[in-house]
């Protein structure tokens, strides 16, 4: 298990998978051009350890590529953390000794998660007096951002009406010594708590955590689940949580830093603009201000970031660690669905590509309207539906097929309903068009009144002759593109 921050970096250190940094940088724009140009070729994380104005150092990239990424949820692929969870799912009432024994151990395992709470913490080592957010090297990341903003925060509040935690990971822009904005979307479960809260919800932020709890905040989960319960499921062991000294929240005992305070709905101001994952700058909006009360961090803290644009960045590789996770789950709620991809070029909500084994006319379309229903998949813009034979990851083939399949009259479907807030292209505000395109055989029901034609495929005689001599012909092996 890795415990925390400081492990992970070891670990990385070791794997040759972090570089660290000891010539002077700016947090104000050169960070993000070094990390770009990084991410852009996955490369490996960066260690900035000596920052303008800062004594902290900075780590960033920890998540920038499929390789760490598995490393982080200490699985040798992103599908095998899924596949435990199905595993959880498909929990039954047991039959027999045997089977209530197995159920029982699987019961004991999973309250084995549940969050331990502890009386002292390194988070809180060191308290700031007075607490002032300039001192942390907070990055402005692009030219025409409004102001430096915390993009890496695991947000901690509690839902007014049940209590229930919740922990997301919202952007926070820094306004000044004691003030920063918080940027909870409309579709968010933070929005929801000022929603429906007498006007004041107290938060709590941790920077800085081992990286399963870290991914933890950016699921995808019920808010009646705790992002830390599903934390210890990831880790293999419950999350240590130490109690806040002037808010009633807690927060992992481990983080490098924690920041305190209350956000009130009464203070509304302009947020923005910001260079986001779409490729575009977010324009201003009102946001609510959240207000510190306290800052504490161990001794030493390391201050964890990201930054996003235009993709490759590492936040892809967070985004394809959830549609591998939780694809089980889905395909639980939706059985048709065979496979998804969530494609780089997407940018998360503007394209889901999704297959399906056909068995009656409208199938595909039926599976672009289930999507539309779950969850944040419902904010995607556009939904791709290939044939089950299809590799949904490959969207060179993908096109091939929506490009030949495809007659517009027929296998479009357009809807109107919710989009993500940050959809630049929407006509209003997380309010417009989505569209579907049905790339599958067609069925004679589905208004195919000629043949459809056979793929061309070579004979599996020929295929498998050729295997046997490939080695012998000196032709570069299956998938080696290098000339």
């Amino acid at each position: 298990m890795i415990r925390d921050l400081r492990d992970w970096m070891d670990r990385l250190r070791k794997a040759g998978e972090l570089i660290e940094v000891t010539t002077q940088v700016d947090s104000h724009l050169e960070i993000t051009e070094i990390t770009d140009r990084v991410s852009k070729r996955f490369g490996p994380a960066l260690l900035f350890r000596n920052v303008t104005g800062s004594s902290m150092p900075v780590l960033i990239n920890q998540f920038g590529s499929e390789r760490r990424m598995c490393m982080a949820l200490e699985s040798d692929s992103l599908d095998v953390p899924g596949e435990r969870i199905q595993d959880l799912m498909d929990l039954q009432p047991p039959h027999g000794l045997v089977e209530k024994v197995k159920a029982l151990g699987k019961l004991r395992e999973l309250a084995s998660f549940s969050p331990k709470e502890v009386k002292t913490a390194p988070c809180q080592e060191v308290w700031m007096d007075p607490p002032d957010l300039t001192k942390l090297p907070v990055l402005t990341c692009w030219p025409d951002d409004g102001g430096p903003y915390i993009t890496l925060p695991l947000v901690f509040s509690k839902d007014p009406s049940t209590g229930v935690r919740n922990c997301g990971m919202y952007r926070v822009q820094v306004m000044d010594e004691r003030t920063a904005m918080m940027h909870w979307q409309i579709h968010k479960d933070g929005a929801a708590h000022l929603r429906d809260s007498e006007g004041r919800v107290e938060v709590a932020i941790a920077i800085g955590t081992d990286p399963a709890v870290t991914y933890s905040a950016t699921a995808p989960l019920p808010p009646h689940i705790d992002e830390m319960i599903f934390a210890g499921f990831l880790r293999g062991k419950s999350v240590e949580m130490v109690p806040c000294r002037t808010v009633n929240l807690e927060v992992p005992a481990n983080a490098e830093i924690v920041i305190e305070g209350y956000v009130d709905a009464g203070d509304i101001r302009p947020e923005g603009p910001f260079g986001d994952h779409t490729g575009f700058y977010t324009p201003v909006d009102d946001y609510p201000a959240f207000h510190v009360t306290a800052i504490s961090h161990r001794r030493d803290p390391v201050y964890a970031t990201t930054i996003v644009g235009k993709p490759p960045m590492e936040d892809f590789f967070l985004g394809k660690a959830t549609e591998r996770m939780f694809l089980p789950l889905i395909k639980m709620t939706v059985p048709d669905l065979h496979d998804m991809n969530l494609p780089l070029e997407g940018v998360f909500h503007n394209c889901a590509i999704v297959s399906v084994k056909k068995r009656y006319p409208g199938h595909a379309k039926k599976l672009m309207n289930a999507v539309w229903g779950l969850g944040l998949l419902s904010l995607s813009r556009c939904v791709i539906v290939v044939d089950h034979d299809v590799d949904v990851h490959d969207v060179s083939q993908v096109a091939f097929r929506a490009f030949s399949n495809v007659d517009p009259a027929r296998d479009m479907l357009l809807v109107d309903g919710p989009v993500d807030a940050l959809d630049h292209a929407a006509p209003y505000f997380a309010y417009g068009s989505k569209i579907g395109f049905d790339a599958t055989r067609k069925l004679p029901g589905e208004g195919q009144v000629r043949p459809w034609p056979d793929e061309i495929r070579m004979s599996e005689d020929i295929r498998a002759l050729v295997d046997r001599r490939w080695a012998e012909y000196g032709i570069p092996g299956p998938g080696d593109r290098t000339p």
